[in-house]
């Protein structure tokens, strides 16, 4: 048996549909298939999306209500549009009071990682795919992971097992898209220090695996930035900072190109690319070691004859 590949696909602020990864799923799936020459991809990748606005959507219904009643408000839909985009942004900064919301979004992270382990096992490489502010909540979950676990909420630190995928032993590849990190940076002292791609113990499991870190961002998104500019950390944490042009005639020239990384083939070619080269190289491994196996085998059998 091969060795499937952990994919966790987390959406941006705002509120999306519960199928907001079926686009890019079935992209990457296709792209993937086509590259190894096999039928169905779901038997090497399995896909968890997290759905991580769940935990705003009543707050922010309700928010959005109790501000439009009895008043007259211009840019009602931009208004609507603003209290849904920023308001996650705000609403997930962490306190110093219990009952956090990043606690809420970040248990929801250990889950689906969780999920994945069940599919996937406990070894499996992690993938990451990120979009805006999802890629600022996958950051600071795996940071709090590998360098600083006192952050670590009560709800998250229940959701997550001693497993290596689930303790970012197996973190390989990460891809954030239209990502506002750089923006992010201002919190800390000297821009902060980035998460480290791939994880520092993933070589215990897979000798051969390289891992990296793509930021894709579209030079009309006024939410996205390059990486690897911010300090000398993120230089050297970032594999590459990808300028694509995502969107299409009426999207691909303007901001609204934010919301359309997930179809965009200059996206797409990358992730499949990084894929392909970690499942060869995990299960060429595998492969190896199994001969060394079955070598020592007939080597121990032709002794005691």
């Amino acid at each position: 048996m091969t060795q499937k590949i952990a994919i966790a696909v987390i959406h941006g602020a705002g509120t999306p549909k519960k199928d907001f990864a079926d686009e890019i799923i079935s992209h990457i799936s296709n792209g993937f298939a086509k590259k190894l020459t096999i039928n169905n991809a779901e038997q090497e990748l399995v896909f968890e999306p997290i759905f991580w606005s769940s935990v705003f959507e009543s707050e922010q219904t309700e928010l959005w209500k109790r501000l439009q009643e009895n008043r007259n408000l211009n840019y009602s839909r931009l208004r609507r549009f603003v209290i849904e985009f920023l308001a996650d942004a705000i609403a997930y900064q962490p306190t110093t009071l219990g009952n956090q919301n990043y606690d809420k979004v970040h248990s929801l992270v250990a889950a689906s990682i969780n999920k994945l382990r069940e599919k996937a096992g406990a070894n499996a490489p992690l993938c990451i795919i990120s979009h805006s502010l999802g890629s600022i909540i996958a950051s600071n979950y795996f940071y709090d992971l590998q360098f600083k676990r006192e952050n670590m909420g009560i709800e998250t630190v229940k959701c997550t097992s001693n497993s290596p995928i689930e303790q970012c032993e197996t973190l390989t590849l990460f891809y954030t898209m239209g990502s506002p990190m750089a923006l992010w940076s201002l919190r800390y002292i000297d821009f902060g220090s980035p998460i480290t791609v791939p994880s520092p113990m993933i070589s215990r499991f897979y000798p051969t695996i390289q891992g990296e870190w793509l930021n894709f961002y579209d030079k009309d998104d006024v939410l996205a930035f390059p990486l690897k500019g911010v300090n000398e950390a993120y230089q050297q944490a970032v594999t590459e900072d990808v300028a694509v042009n995502a969107g299409g005639v009426l999207t691909s020239w303007n901001p609204l190109s934010h919301l359309y990384y997930d179809r965009d083939t200059e996206v797409i070619t990358p992730i499949v690319d990084g894929l392909v080269r970690t499942w060869k190289a995990i299960n060429m491994d595998k492969s190896i070691q199994y001969k060394k196996i079955e070598n020592q085998v007939m080597i121990t059998s032709n002794n005691e004859q």
